[in-house]
């Protein structure tokens, strides 16, 4: 029987020059990535700091070169000099190198202080850039990515390491030109030094394998930060709920505080236990080698003196190649350790790159997409609709078919989990249904041009936003392409019911609301923060009006009033509503009932009521809630008048 031999380690030998090719390709293709984001940042700064790197690997090198003239020359004119002439020591040659010393040391500084500055200036304008870039992106991702756990690894990565690695590598990188500069013009003076021609050869076999232990554990630490992320995101998540002014109040009263700092401390310790052992591992193999290296340029250091004493070099050749020796060694021992260092932030900069090649894929299906017509009454048609969202099985929505006509009023009902929120996703085309499609005024919604589509929408959802800006601009970004309308503002803050507690406010629309950035910052309630978001949805020119929620933290009454007005306003406009309190519901032109994803029930309110079925079920059980209510509160606040529910017809 043949036995079959195990190749497997010569076929890892003959992999490695493979392997190699592929480090090193991807190595120089992020640090080229690198350079490109600084050159599109600014290119004088790239240039600048480049020239400043030449002449920090030339400056050592003269300083040293001077040096030795200096205690050459000292030697030389040993005793020649009398107690007194200063016209003979401003005339000597000890003098003349003295002030190139020190013309050498103002170019240091200078070039020092220069470098340090154009370093922190690059920095701080290519932090901007990446943060722009990063921003800019993200704008054009879908909703979907934004569900993704794998993207949020990437956006966090990117975020963290945007400021400070591109900068640092690039400094790094310039500053391995300079030393390379300067090991190599010591190398050839030790080489041409009388029997010292072996000294740049033991310090470079001394410090190989730092070298080796410095690239491993460059790449062992990028791969656990890397894979550790979610234990990052989770600490971060803990320690954010503790200073967290929304939820500061739950926490507190709940008792939660101690849970949450015990959850970051385990998590913190799990973490630091595996990244502690890395460390360790690593310095304790690196100061084995320093001591190696040590050792052996001590050793160099007495042939030298040896070579003083008996006379084969100057006191000043021994300043000289001690120098050069001692910084061969320093640079060799830096050149690594920047070099991995420089390794290892390519690597992070992976984060970057992958962030950047997330694609969206919420676009136009037609080369040239089509515009949406605005201004004018709109049919939409869902065709056989199914969704599930990305990485789950499970249908939210199934098998969905209904019309909607030009100035139809839809309300949305069901219990939570019915798939409301995700049919407003879907027909805003913040996702596309896994089956079936939808039709606007005839077309696949996938054929219109998605910005111009978004434009079409007056949207509120459940979830609206709050911005730490002036009352004005909350309303505003309503439609903050056009600009903005002061009449048209107050206009819409009235019609949402906001403009008397406006006006109550300290500076009126000018107040800065949320304490976050300015002092007279104003908190606004829940129900004081709905009206702004429905006065936004007024303020938007817009074809269509959803409303997700939009009065769940009001009351009855404020309610009554915000749908009267939109009834009022919304001309011939298509409105859809989505909302528990089925009292909205009496005024639509049609009702869709969900459930589990599915139609359960279509029709108008009568027409419901006398089915009988789900929809009678819901309204009459929430309308002797609240006849309920009125019975344990009979009398209004004075001055309002009750609008209660809508009697069922």
């Amino acid at each position: 029987m043949r036995v079959k031999k195990n190749i497997a380690p010569l076929r890892g030998i003959r992999d490695f020059p493979r392997w190699l090719k592929d480090l090193l390709s991807g190595f120089f293709y992020r640090l080229f990535y690198i350079f490109g984001i600084v050159w599109r940042t600014s290119p004088w700064i790239m240039i600048l700091l480049s020239l400043i790197a030449v002449l920090e690997g030339v400056l050592p090198v003269i300083g040293s070169l001077i040096s030795r003239n200096i205690v050459n020359a000292l030697q030389a004119e040993f005793g020649l000099l009398k107690e007194g002439d200063l016209a003979g020591f401003f005339g000597s040659v000890v003098f003349t190198f003295l002030i190139l010393r020190l013309i050498y040391r103002i170019v240091r500084k200078l070039n020092e202080r220069i470098h340090s500055a154009l370093t922190k200036i690059a920095g701080e304008k290519v932090t901007r850039t990446v943060k722009l870039q990063i921003m800019n992106h993200a704008k054009t991702l879908d909703l979907a990515s934004f569900d993704s756990p794998s993207f949020y690894e990437k956006l966090e990565n990117a975020n963290r390491e945007a400021g400070s690695r591109p900068i640092s590598i690039l400094s790094s990188t310039l500053s391995i030109f300079s030393h390379v500069i300067s090991t190599v013009s010591y190398i050839i003076l030790l080489a041409t030094a009388p029997d010292l021609w072996w000294a740049p050869i033991v310090m470079i076999l001394v410090s190989a394998p730092s070298a080796i232990v410095h690239f491993v554990f460059r790449r062992k630490h990028y791969s656990y930060l890397r894979y550790r992320s979610k234990e990052r995101r989770q600490m971060s998540y803990y320690s954010g709920l503790m200073t967290n002014k929304d939820k500061v109040k739950e926490i507190r009263l709940f008792g939660l505080a101690d849970v949450f700092i015990g959850r970051y401390d385990a998590i913190f310790s799990q973490y630091y236990q595996g990244l502690r052992k890395l460390l360790l591992h690593e310095n304790y193999l690196l100061i084995a080698l320093g001591i190696l290296s040590t050792v052996a340029v001590s050793g160099i250091y007495c042939v030298i003196a040896y070579s003083v004493m008996i006379g084969r070099f100057l006191l000043g050749d021994y300043t000289l190649y001690t120098n050069a020796l001692y910084s061969v060694s320093g640079n060799v021992s830096y050149l690594i350790s920047t070099s991995a260092s420089i390794y290892e932030g390519t690597l992070f900069i992976d984060n970057l790159i992958d962030f950047m090649k997330e694609e969206p894929r919420i676009v136009p299906q037609k080369e040239i997409p089509d515009k949406v017509e605005h201004g004018i009454p709109h049919t939409i048609v869902f065709e056989h609709v199914s969704f599930s969202y990305p990485g789950s099985d499970k249908q939210v929505l199934s098998d969905l078919s209904f019309t909607i006509r030009p100035g139809e009023t839809l309300v949305l009902v069901g219990l939570n989990g019915a798939g409301k929120t995700t049919l407003i996703k879907l027909l805003t085309r913040l996702y596309d249904p896994t089956a079936g499609r939808i039709l606007l005024d005839g077309k696949d919604l996938r054929d219109y041009d998605v910005k111009d589509l978004y434009r079409m929408f007056g949207i509120i959802f459940q979830d609206f936003g709050k911005y730490a800006v002036s009352v004005k601009e909350n309303i505003a970004f309503g439609d903050f392409d056009r600009e903005i309308n002061e009449e048209e503002i107050r206009a819409a803050a009235k019609d949402a019911a906001a403009d008397e507690y406006i006006e109550a406010l300290s500076d009126g629309y000018e107040t800065p609301l949320m304490r976050i950035f300015e002092e007279n910052g104003t908190e606004l309630s829940g129900g004081q923060w709905q009206k702004l978001a429905i006065a936004r949805a007024f303020y938007a020119k817009s074809d269509i009006l959803i409303l997700d929620e939009p009065t769940a933290a009001l009351d009855p009454i404020a309610e009554q009033e915000i749908y009267r007005q939109f009834d009022q306003l919304r001309s011939d406009k298509t409105t859809i509503f989505v909302s528990h309190r089925l009292s909205s519901a009496t005024v639509a032109s049609k009702i869709l009932v969900l459930e589990y994803g599915k139609i359960l029930e279509e029709g108008t309110h009568r027409e419901l009521m006398e089915k009988g079925g789900r929809y009678h079920e819901l309204f009459t059980t929430q309308a002797q809630r609240y006849l309920e209510d009125g019975d344990r509160n009979p009398a209004p606040p004075h001055g309002h008048r009750r609008r209660g529910m809508h009697r069922p017809e």
